[in-house]
C-alpha cells in the first residue's frame, strides 16, 4: 500500500461497501447507538476473514457545514480517517450535514478471524442479524487496513440517510419554539401594559433572547405609556 495518506484513505473508501444499513435513521433529539459489523479479508491470507464488531454512538445532531467538522468528531480514529475528513471539508460543501458527535466505542469491539470465503462470512453475519432483528445494525465489507476509514464512510452514509429527516424535525422544532416565543413576548407586552411593574421582566426576556433591539421602540413606547 502507498505511504501517501490520501492514497490510503481512498483505497479504503473505494473498497468499502455498506451491505446493510440500520432500519431506523439516526435520532434527531437523542443519542443513537449503531452496532456495526465490519468484515474484511486478511491482506496476506487466503480465505481468512476478520470480523470486527463494535458500536458507533451518535449524539443529538446539530446542523453544521462540512468545513466545521472538528477533531472532536473523530475521537478514536486514525490518521487516514482524518485525511478523509479533511477531504470532506474541502469537497463536500454541497452536502447537508449535521454534527452528530460520533464516537467509536473501541473498548467494546469484538475482533475475530474466520477461515471461510468472504461471501460466506457476509451471508452468515447478515443471517445472524436477521435472527436477532436488530434495527440499528450495520454491516459493511471493507479493508483490514486502514479499517477505521471504512467506519467513517459508514458514518457519512448514515448521516446522508438521516439528515433530511433530522433537519426537517430540527427546523420544525425551531419554528415551534419561535412561535411559542412570539406568543410569550406578546403576552409579556400585554401584561406590562396593564402592570408597569412587569416592564423590567419584559426587558430581561427580550435581552435573554437577543431581541431587545428588534422590540426597542415598542418597549420604550410602553414605558412612556406607563408614565402617563
Amino acid at each position: 500500500m502507498s505511504r501517501d495518506p490520501q492514497f490510503d484513505f481512498w483505497y479504503a473508501v473505494n473498497n468499502t461497501e455498506v451491505v446493510a444499513v440500520p432500519q431506523n435513521r439516526l435520532e434527531t433529539f437523542g443519542t443513537t447507538m449503531v452496532n456495526y459489523y465490519l468484515i474484511s479479508e486478511l491482506m496476506d491470507s487466503i480465505d481468512k476473514v476478520r470480523v470486527r464488531e463494535g458500536k458507533l454512538k451518535a449524539y443529538r445532531p446539530e446542523i453544521i457545514t462540512p468545513p466545521t467538522i472538528t477533531d472532536e468528531m473523530l475521537e478514536g480514529f486514525g490518521a487516514e480517517a482524518q485525511e478523509y475528513a479533511d477531504w470532506l471539508k474541502k469537497h463536500a460543501n454541497d452536502m447537508q450535514m449535521l454534527k452528530y458527535g460520533f464516537k467509536v466505542q473501541k473498548k467494546e469491539i469484538n475482533d475475530y478471524i474466520l477461515s471461510d470465503p468472504l461471501d460466506t462470512v457476509v451471508n452468515r453475519v447478515k443471517e445472524d442479524l436477521n435472527d436477532r432483528n436488530d434495527p440499528m445494525a450495520a454491516v459493511l465489507v471493507g479493508v483490514d487496513r486502514p479499517w477505521e476509514v471504512c467506519l467513517l464512510k459508514l458514518m457519512v452514509e448514515l448521516v446522508q440517510g438521516s439528515a433530511y429527516g433530522n433537519i426537517q424535525e430540527i427546523q420544525q422544532l425551531h419554528r415551534d419554539q419561535k412561535a411559542q416565543l412570539h406568543q410569550n413576548i406578546e403576552k409579556a407586552f400585554l401584561d406590562a401594559s396593564r402592570d408597569s411593574s412587569k416592564l423590567p421582566a419584559l426587558a430581561e426576556m427580550l435581552k435573554d433572547h437577543g431581541l431587545f433591539k428588534r422590540y426597542e421602540d415598542r418597549f420604550f413606547a410602553a414605558v412612556r405609556a406607563s408614565q402617563k
